[in-house]
C-alpha cells in the first residue's frame, strides 16, 4: 500500500529505529537489584518497555507488567534516580540499530522528507543516543516521554509537530512497534506503518490495524514513492 501524498514521517525510537533492549535490561536489573529487590532478565524487560522510565521500572520492581500497588511513590522515585545513573552510565553500548535503518532514513533525507522522533524515553537520554548511532543529522524535532505533560498513545506531541510545521495530518506518517505508537498516529489522522519486529507486549503488531504493516525498515521506501 503506497502513499505517495507523504511529506513528513515521525517515528518512534526504541523498537523502530533501534534495539536498546540490553542497555534498559542492564540498567533496570542493575537498579532493582541496588534497591534489594530480585534480579530481571532482558527478556522480561523486553516485554515491559514501551510506556516511559517510571512504568519501567515500577514493572521491574513488581517483575510483572502489572505494577504492585502496594510500591510506595518513594521507592520508585528512588529506584527511577538510580535507574538513571545505571542507563547513563551504559553508553548505549549495547543497543544497535535495526537492518536497513541509516540507509533508509538517508533516503529520506535526501528526498527532502522532513522527519521528526516522537518517544517515550525520557528525553535527555535521546540526543546522546541518536548520535552514538549515527543518527542526530536527520531529525528536525526530537520529542521525549517527559517533553510534554502528554505522551503516546495520546496524540498530544504529533498534533504539536503539524502545527510547528503547518501540517495536514493526511501529510504524515507515524511509524512504530507499538500500540501506542498505532494509537497516537491514528488519533492525529496520520498514516501508520507498524513494524513487526519490535516490542508490543507480545502482541502482533496487525492486531492494532495500522495502515500497512511491515516486516523490515527498509520496506518504508515502497510505501512513499
Amino acid at each position: 500500500m503506497a502513499n505517495p501524498q507523504i511529506d513528513f514521517i515521525i517515528f518512534d525510537l526504541d523498537g523502530t529505529l533501534l534495539d536498546s533492549v540490553p542497555d534498559l535490561a542492564w540498567a533496570a536489573d542493575k537498579a532493582v537489584q541496588a534497591m534489594g529487590f530480585p534480579s530481571v532478565s532482558l527478556d522480561q524487560v523486553r516485554h515491559w518497555i514501551g510506556n516511559g522510565a517510571d512504568v519501567l521500572i515500577g514493572r521491574a520492581l513488581s517483575r510483572s507488567i502489572e505494577i504492585d500497588p502496594s510500591l510506595s511513590e518513594e521507592l520508585r522515585q528512588k529506584s527511577r534516580e538510580c535507574f538513571d545513573d545505571f542507563y547513563f552510565q551504559s553508553q548505549h553500548q549495547r543497543s544497535f540499530l535495526y537492518d536497513g535503518v541509516k540507509e533508509t532514513l538517508a533516503a529520506f533525507h535526501e528526498r527532502g522528507i522532513k522527519m521528526a522522533i516522537v518517544t517515550n524515553k525520557p528525553a535527555k537520554f535521546v540526543p546522546h543516543l541518536l548520535e552514538v548511532h549515527g543518527l542526530d543529522a536527520y531529525f528536525v524535532d526530537v520529542i521525549g516521554g517527559d517533553t510534554f505533560p502528554l505522551r503516546k498513545p495520546d496524540p498530544f506531541a504529533l498534533h504539536w509537530l503539524m502545527e510547528k510545521h503547518n501540517l495536514d495530518s493526511t501529510h504524515a506518517m507515524m511509524v512504530g512497534d507499538s500500540r501506542n505508537d498505532v494509537l497516537a498516529g491514528k488519533a492525529a489522522g496520520c498514516f501508520v506503518a507498524g513494524l513487526t519486529y519490535g516490542y508490543n507486549y507480545g502482541e502482533p503488531i496487525a492486531s492494532c490495524e495500522p495502515n500497512v504493516v511491515l516486516d523490515h525498515f527498509s520496506d518504508l521506501l515502497n510505501v512513499i514513492k
